[in-house]
């Protein structure tokens, strides 16, 4: 028989900046949704995945790697994909580094650079790994607000920069809100970094974002400079591989590469996983479609809860972040019950913001229906 063990044994063994973090909210769990809605369906908008699935090509690849290849380890460093990275990007594949999910190369970057003490400047609203990485080192996380109508405030920007952070997570387009910075506003956050900041910019949506003509490429505004940067892409958004955790990123020199390599695990990218990876990379056309198909439906969902009365921040991503006017957990309660996942924002000033990825033409409108029946009963 297992001795019973007393539940705080271990509390005393916790350091004091882990026993502290709040737990990463992944949105409610599907099984339990479909219970309390009792439907055989649940619409799933909480963790912006792709709805339309990989490309042929993708799907073979992972077959073929997982009927030859899961016995053995994957290659540690990746090499067939830093190398299909870098020729597709023109970056040598010295400079690409790989991660389970480009928030694994977030976690390296505090592992590797931060010290306790340190200060990390990030956005507000913003990713909530941005904050809780630096935080598990024992650094000081300074969130920069953004404007009353979520734009870019550069005379904030300017003072947090300032007091000389050694790391910057700037996400663009940014998660939650959807906005991103044109050319002109990523050169004012450049010109004003100190050189001694490590600047990580992180374009986990950006094959949404450059269809406008006015998103700036982070690599190309970042390639001529002598100063430490990386730019963070990942293969789990508009490729559709959230379910085998690939990304990675650029960096501004090989020092950089190897330190991250120091730290992570060896085979943090499995075999599948990097297969599934060069076979999205070269399908452009499935990209293309996906890109085209999501920005049609943010169009349409975005005017339609516009014209229910709703607020919602113009996206260049595959979400919506929208003002419900009421407590996002409730609506979200609401939503449950209707069979449909949304994320309840819980960070301070904004807690009345649902953020939802968008789904296929049919799910979308249940969810637009769904919202606008609980936002219009909690008016009467």
């Amino acid at each position: 028989m297992n001795p019973v063990l007393a539940p705080a044994a271990s509390a005393p063994l916790i350091r004091r900046e882990v026993a502290g973090l709040p737990g990463y909210d992944p949105g409610a769990d599907p099984d339990e949704v479909a219970a309390l809605s009792g439907s055989g369906r649940v619409i799933k908008l909480s963790n912006n995945e792709s709805p339309f699935g990989v490309s042929p090509t993708v799907a073979e690849a992972v077959r073929e790697a997982v009927t030859s290849g899961v016995s053995r380890y994957p290659d540690p460093m990746g090499k067939r994909l830093t190398e299909a990275v870098g020729e597709s990007l023109d970056v040598p594949a010295d400079r690409v580094v790989l991660g389970n999910g480009s928030e694994n190369i977030l976690e390296l970057l505090c592992q590797a650079v931060l010290d306790p003490g340190d200060l990390v400047v990030t956005q507000a609203p913003g990713f909530a790994l941005h904050e809780t990485f630096p935080r598990v080192m024992g650094a000081r996380v300074h969130k920069v607000p953004v404007t009353a109508e979520f734009g870019f405030d550069a005379d904030a920007w300017r003072d947090a920069l300032a007091a000389g952070p050694k790391l910057v997570f700037l996400a663009n387009p940014c998660n939650p809100t959807g906005a991103m910075l044109d050319a002109g506003e990523l050169a004012q956050i450049v010109a004003a970094l100190p050189e001694s900041s490590l600047l990580v910019l992180d374009e986990a949506y950006g094959e949404f974002a450059r269809t406008n003509p006015a998103y700036p490429d982070g690599l190309e505004a970042l390639r001529g400079l002598n100063r430490p940067w990386i730019v963070l892409r990942t293969f789990s958004k508009a490729y559709g591989l959230a379910g085998v955790r690939v990304g990675y990123g650029i960096a501004s020199d090989t020092a950089l590469v190897q330190a991250l390599d120091r730290v992570r695990t060896p085979y943090n990218v499995n075999q599948p996983a990097q297969a599934a990876a060069i076979a999205a990379l070269a399908d452009r056309t499935h990209l293309a479609d996906t890109v085209r198909r999501t920005a049609l439906e943010i169009a349409r969902v975005a005017d339609r809860l516009r014209e229910a009365g709703l607020r919602v921040v113009p996206s260049s991503t595959n979400f919506l972040f929208i003002d419900t006017g009421r407590r996002s957990d409730e609506v979200a309660q609401a939503l449950h019950r209707a069979g449909v996942i949304v994320k309840a924002w819980r960070e301070p000033g904004y807690e009345t913001y649902i953020r939802a990825s968008l789904s296929t033409p049919g799910d979308n409108d249940v969810f637009v229906r769904c919202l606008t029946e609980i936002c219009a009963k909690d008016k009467t």
